[in-house]
């Protein structure tokens, strides 16, 4: 793999990009160059495929601007500031503590700081993992690892093709799903938090979509008092989980 055309979290180049899909690095975004798709560049869409990771087309105009210069040969692609695991692994990891799950399911969250802000508080509360969509949400980048304060490195991220079905198979091993949402007919203090608990948070403009709402078993709001409607994404959510942390430590775990 040329090091030259590598940086902290973009590869660039067609040679370049195959080594590092055969690698099988963690892997954010693939992105090529629109029209006719031949030669290596099929070759990279195929082993994209393979691996089922995500890709786009995009104009070569805007690869020289993410890539920095016009060296990048229709094929750029976006490495993860981590690695990412199944949800097995987070309910595994429940388990291995002998403890109720305890997972945070996030909607299509698009900002990087709430994505990392979310994470250390994660880390804090002793969640056993989070969730995240492939589409339209924010991946682990160097900007949510920072954001972090180190805690991406120590709670595991599962990425998922569909947030509906994750929520299925987190219902199927036993955990309660709680979404939260200004709507909501449950004030967070009030509800059943204890045992397996999975909690959504939805995106920062539009909240969880209509599918993943239906697929809670409750609803939950914070009340305020204040002028302003809403919290931010991840103060909400840092509300909710010290909620279920102090369920937690008064049930001993």
């Amino acid at each position: 793999m040329n090091e030259d055309n590598i940086s902290k979290e973009v590869i660039y180049g067609r040679n370049a990009v195959i080594e590092a899909l055969k690698s099988d690095i963690p892997v954010n975004k693939l992105l090529i160059s629109g029209g006719d798709i031949s030669g290596s560049l099929k070759a990279i869409v195929a082993l994209a495929k393979e691996k089922h990771i995500v890709y786009q087309t995009a104009d070569k105009a805007k690869l020289t601007e993410i890539a920095g210069n016009a060296g990048h040969q229709g094929a750029v692609l976006f490495t993860a500031a981590g690695s990412y695991c199944s949800i097995s692994d987070i309910l595994e990891t429940a388990a291995d503590k002998g403890e109720p799950p305890f997972v945070i399911i996030l909607d299509e969250i698009q900002d990087p700081h709430n994505f990392g802000a979310v994470i250390r508080t994660a880390d804090a509360v002793g969640a056993h993992g989070i969730i995240i969509p492939k589409r339209r949400s924010v991946q682990l980048t160097g900007t949510v690892a920072k954001t972090s304060a180190g805690a991406s490195a120590y709670v595991k991220v599962a990425r998922v093709p569909n947030i509906p079905a994750a929520i299925d198979e987190l219902k199927e091993a036993g955990l309660w799903i709680a979404g939260t949402d200004l709507k909501g007919t449950v004030p967070f203090y009030k509800a059943d938090l204890s045992g397996p608990i999975g909690i959504v948070i939805g995106s920062e403009g539009n909240g969880m979509g209509a599918l993943v709402s239906k697929k809670c078993d409750f609803i939950l709001t914070i009340p305020m008092k204040g002028e302003v409607s809403s919290l931010n994404a991840s103060v909400a959510a840092g509300v909710v989980l010290y909620e279920v942390f102090k369920r937690r430590i008064n049930d001993g775990l």
